[in-house]
């Protein structure tokens, strides 16, 4: 029996606005660590955005590769990693040539192959092709073949896109890629394995919600999902990378799990458990699963407030969290309010007063209750208010330009 852990979308280098994460999340990738250990896993799958930026900090970068090297303790457990949307291509798949000495492979591109040769630590790569491996691990008898399903844009696939209905094609592509290495390779012999960085689904069922902190995929053609009946019906298990939420998309053809962010990294994920996935497969036999929740990192608490005691008393109860405090006041929160608030917590994100009564705004403003929405929605409404019109896609272009540029300084 092969046992894996899957996970996903460790965004490292993520900011909650001033606050770095990366004390967080080199608590919860040593819990990620422990659990592998524990539970004598054999292989690890990370279904990519390794890192928030495709130019990730000094501190991001080293906390990845001492992490992998403890998780795959010292090259005996092997770990396949997949570039996400969040990814720099190039930069992920860099370190190859000598992370795979530790049985480390990074896979990025979809024209990457990886050379066939038996490692020092005794696994072996058997077989490779274009979005394929298979593997021969030492201490099991049968092989284990991954197709690989990296972030693709139109750029990336380019070369396969027609010009018209490129949401339609996109999805013929890939479809018709996953099932000719299926055919080609997969046979009841060995373990069976998907593992891709899309926004999934199953085909006439509503859209998940893409999370908060995560930037949108770029669609192409604007399309919305790939559909998990392309996923081919030889696999037996496809963990994916994406949205932040544990959960089973699909069981058919087989369990297509997203497993979850290590950490909630917006407040939109404020009452999300966030877990890792451990898998247990042998070859033509459903697989069994479990999520294990993790439990490092700050919570992130969304609370509404309408007098100074208690908030300060909660804030006092609560001092190992981020939070966002709505504060009830008729006209706004004066000064010696603010100052008492803000010295009572090292965690408060933002501190937003909400009018009440005959002070309510009524005129479209933003109010407390809009925070959820994404930064490009508050903009346009922001810009609608004061202009009395839409934002052009010029326009939108340039706002998000700006917080692709923003993110990038703040975690660089």
């Amino acid at each position: 029996m092969l046992k894996i852990l899957h996970s996903a979308d460790w965004h490292l280098g993520k900011r909650l606005q001033e606050y770095s994460r990366l004390p967080e999340q080199q608590l919860v990738l040593k819990e990620i660590t422990e659990i592998a250990e524990r539970e004598n896993v054999d292989l690890v799958l990370l279904a990519g955005d390794l890192f928030d930026t495709f130019n990730p900090s000094h501190e991001a970068v080293e906390l990845f590769y001492k992490t992998l090297r403890r998780l795959s303790n010292e090259g005996k457990r092997p770990i396949v990693a997949i570039s996400g949307n969040h990814d720099s291509t190039q930069f992920v798949s860099a370190p190859n040539p000598l992370a795979k000495e530790l049985g480390i492979l990074f896979y990025s591109q979809y024209d990457q192959q990886f050379t066939p040769e038996k490692l020092d630590s005794g696994l072996e790569i058997t077989k490779s092709t274009s979005g394929f491996v298979e593997l021969k691990l030492p201490q099991l008898e049968f092989p284990v073949r991954i197709i690989l399903a990296p972030y693709a844009n139109e750029v990336l696939l380019k070369t396969y896109l027609g010009e018209e209905d490129k949401e339609a094609e996109l999805r013929k592509v890939l479809g018709q890629q996953w099932q000719k290495v299926a055919d080609d390779f997969c046979d009841e012999e060995g373990v069976n394995l998907f593992m891709g960085h899309f926004f999934f689904m199953k085909e006439g069922e509503k859209p998940e919600a893409e999370p908060e902190s995560e930037r949108p995929i770029l669609h192409v053609g604007g399309a919305q999902a790939i559909y998990t009946h392309l996923i081919p019906s030889s696999m037996q298990y496809a963990a994916l990378g994406h949205l932040h939420r544990y959960h089973a998309v699909d069981q058919s053809p087989c369990p297509v799990v997203y497993s979850s962010s290590p950490l909630a990294y917006s407040f939109s994920e404020a009452n999300q458990e966030k877990k890792v996935v451990l898998i247990e497969a042998s070859p033509a036999q459903a697989v069994k699963y479990q999520a294990i929740p993790l439990k490092q990192g700050r919570p992130l608490y969304q609370k509404s407030f309408s007098t100074l005691a208690t908030t300060l008393e909660w804030l006092s109860e609560n001092p190992y969290c981020f939070v966002e405090v709505i504060y009830e006041t008729e006209t706004s929160i004066d000064a010696e309010t603010r100052k008492a608030i803000m010295k009572a917590h090292d965690g408060i994100v933002s501190l937003i007063p909400k009018l009440t009564g005959d002070h309510q705004l009524e005129d479209g403003s933003l109010q407390a209750e809009d925070l959820g929405q994404d930064m490009g929605t508050l903009f346009s409404r922001y810009y609608q208010s004061a202009k009395g019109l839409e934002p052009n896609e010029e326009i939108k272009s340039l706002f998000n330009e700006i917080i692709g540029q923003t993110d990038n300084e703040e975690t660089a």
